[in-house]
């Protein structure tokens, strides 16, 4: 398991997002050299946790429990296949574009250690937006992400410092539960039924989809 590439986004104008300042980051590029990671600060104020990444839209993006988004060089190889076209690593937006592991089936709360400082800890799926669709420039695009629901994954920053490019990736933690990026994503989307289970990854969910499954299962006490 190993970090192909470390891809960071620039602000430039689009005419498919609806940040309010027509800007968006997601087309991300191949850094040069060792690139910072920490921990941005509380979503809505901070922003990446990959230094010289741009996240524009901090009502959706960015903060401690979206600090470092990664996706699967794997999984992206079976989207070329489906769609197509090639697909360049960092073209889904993904901060870390990864080689031999599965981001989607990862736990919530399992730990990634990247090259020998920084670890990482998963968080949730990605929820794919309009501007997502617009970079990619495919009809029905979100439908057909969220059906297929190899989603990557969001991560936080356990333990700051540097990671580049052939770093490998070590998993140094992995939870006693069953809850998956993949289950999480299908929960907070189309199969709402499964909320009440990701309550055992606990503390580990990211904190909107931790607030949403207490939600639904004090509603279904009452």
């Amino acid at each position: 398991m190993k970090l192909l590439l470390v891809n960071l986004g620039h602000r430039r104008p689009v005419p498919y997002t609806d940040q309010p300042e027509g800007v968006t980051g997601i087309d991300k590029r191949p850094a040069d050299g060792p690139v910072r990671v920490a921990a941005p600060g509380p979503k809505g104020v901070g922003a990446s946790g990959v230094a010289g990444d741009a996240v524009c839209d901090l009502r959706h993006h960015g903060g401690d429990d979206q600090a470092v988004y990664a996706f699967a060089r794997e999984d992206l190889d079976d989207w070329e296949r489906e769609l197509g076209r090639s697909l360049a690593n960092g073209c889904f937006g993904e901060n870390l574009t990864t080689e031999g592991l599965d981001v989607s089936g990862a736990l919530i709360g399992e730990r990634w250690r990247i090259g020998s400082e920084v670890v990482l800890e998963v968080t949730a799926g990605r929820i794919p937006c309009r501007t997502f669709q617009g970079h990619l420039d495919e009809r029905g695009w979100v439908k057909r992400f969220t059906r297929k629901g190899a989603t990557g994954a969001y991560l936080r920053v356990i333990e700051p410092g540097e990671i580049r490019a052939g770093d490998p990736i070590e998993i140094v933690h992995r939870p006693e539960h069953d809850v998956t990026v993949a289950m999480q994503f299908r929960a907070v989307t189309t199969e709402r039924e499964l909320l009440p289970r990701l309550l055992a990854a606990g503390e580990a969910l990211h904190g909107e989809t931790l607030a949403a499954a207490r939600k639904y299962v004090a509603g279904q006490a009452r």
